[in-house]
């Protein structure tokens, strides 16, 4: 008996996109092509991720994110992926400066005001009621990774990137008591440096 649902998409093995990755660090730009379908589902989730924090009606969809993020990182060097889980913490990063450098543009469009705010999730522990304008939380974040570059990486993970503990201190070649704690940290400085 046939089915009329379409097949959902499998997920590769994490090792055949290290594999690539580990390819693409030798210097080889032709994986580049391989890599895409294997991943374009989790980028998805993370664009979604980021996109959910965004305001209603904004002009960047999921998909315009992840095409524009994975140009941008096929366009820069952003040096060597050391895993499938550190890939995604920098294409994570991308798309939170696209999405920053969109909110900046719209601002300057409109002589500093009209930023539509943003609420964060309250398993994000700054702030569960008050919104926040996107720049504010961007130049937060910048303050913080002047600090300790490796906590704005890890709230890049966990808020905008959706990352487990576990895929964060993959990542970042860290425990994952390290990453909590860290999060401990990096949420105390927000909320201080926010509520300023």
């Amino acid at each position: 008996m046939m089915s009329d649902e379409s097949p959902r998409p499998s997920i590769p093995p994490p090792g055949e996109v290290t594999a690539l990755l580990m390819e693409l660090n030798d210097g080889d730009d032709r994986v580049l092509d391989r890599i895409y379908p294997l991943v374009l589902e989790q980028l998805k989730r993370i664009a979604r991720n980021h996109l959910r924090k965004e305001r209603v009606g904004h002009t960047l969809n999921t998909t315009a994110l992840v095409h524009e993020s994975y140009l941008s990182l096929v366009g820069t060097d952003p040096g060597p992926c050391r895993s499938r889980s550190h890939f995604f913490a920098i294409a994570s990063r991308a798309m939170r400066h696209l999405l920053i450098d969109h909110a900046r543009r719209r601002s300057a469009e409109k002589r500093g005001g009209g930023i539509e705010p943003v609420t964060l999730e309250p398993r994000m522990a700054i702030s569960e009621s008050e919104p926040l304008e996107m720049v504010a939380l961007a130049d937060a974040m910048d303050r913080l990774g002047q600090l300790d570059p490796r906590l704005e990486r890890v709230v890049e993970c966990k808020v905008f990137g959706g990352m487990t503990a576990e895929e964060i201190g993959e990542a970042l070649e860290v425990s994952t008591r390290t990453v909590e704690r860290d999060w401990a940290r990096a949420r105390a400085y927000l909320y201080r440096d926010l509520a300023q």
